[in-house]
């Protein structure tokens, strides 16, 4: 059975867990939390109601944060030839063809955080997909990262602004960074909106009822708190509820 640490028992008394918080307060409460000796992520976990074995209720998109996720995001390109040299005036910090896929199949090369492709690399790029799928590092035209090497100098600079892809797991939860612990709480909470409106834009029509089961705040090494979605903008709650 596991054990739970002296520091996290202390800060779960920080928590009220029988309170559900306004947004800007339960961000507030989650960096008094982050005291670990490293910049904790702040992380926001949606249970959605929607039935994840149906193809119809997948839940997948990307976001633009308004104000990043507080780290340097290094960029690889899939692209050869005349595509490539576009890949290398776009800002991006690796160009990889044919040698570089070797790479990453036989010595599991993954020294970078994002990947973009143009479309005439992607029947090679499969060959790895095994290798970047679990890591969320596979180009997929409904994530926005298999792009025309005409739009690649806009697809780099997004995704090293904060663009990140999200999607729910195969129990119907999305977890999603905010930013870091460091960051105000303005930052975070408009980070968090730009998540709320990116979620609901998507709302698979099939799904009856709330959409929005129940969302919690925490940071990388502190208990959750639970967000009360009446806080959230309009927007963002008109689709939402707060759920069991």
């Amino acid at each position: 059975m596991a054990t739970v640490g002296k520091r996290y028992s202390a800060l779960e008394k920080q928590v009220e867990y029988d309170k559900i918080y306004a947004l800007s307060d339960a961000v507030a409460l989650v960096k008094t939390m982050a005291t670990a000796k490293f910049d904790e992520t702040i992380e926001l976990h949606f249970r959605l109601g929607i039935d994840p074995r149906h193809s119809d209720q997948q839940v997948r998109s990307t976001v633009l944060l308004p104000h990043g996720l507080g780290k340097t995001v290094r960029v690889l390109v899939f692209a050869e030839g005349d595509e490539a040299r576009a890949a290398e005036t776009s800002g991006a910090d690796y160009v990889a063809g044919e040698e570089t896929i070797t790479r990453i199949q036989k010595e599991n090369w993954m020294e970078f955080d994002a990947a973009l492709a143009v479309p005439a690399i992607m029947a090679k790029v499969s060959r790895i997909g095994r290798i970047l799928g679990p890591r969320g590092l596979m180009p997929n035209p409904k994530a926005g990262t298999v792009v025309d090497a005409s739009d690649l100098a806009r697809a780099v600079r997004e995704l090293k602004a904060g663009r990140l892809e999200f999607r729910n797991d195969k129990t119907g939860n999305v977890h999603v960074a905010v930013g870091k612990a460091s960051f105000d709480v303005t930052r975070i909470q408009e980070n968090a909106q730009a998540i709320f409106d990116a979620l609901n834009r998507i709302k698979p029509a099939g799904v009856k009822g709330i959409y929005m089961k129940k969302v919690v705040l925490c940071s990388t090494m502190s208990p959750g708190v639970r967000i009360d979605l009446s806080t959230v903008t309009t927007g963002a709650n008109a689709s939402s509820g707060n759920a069991e």
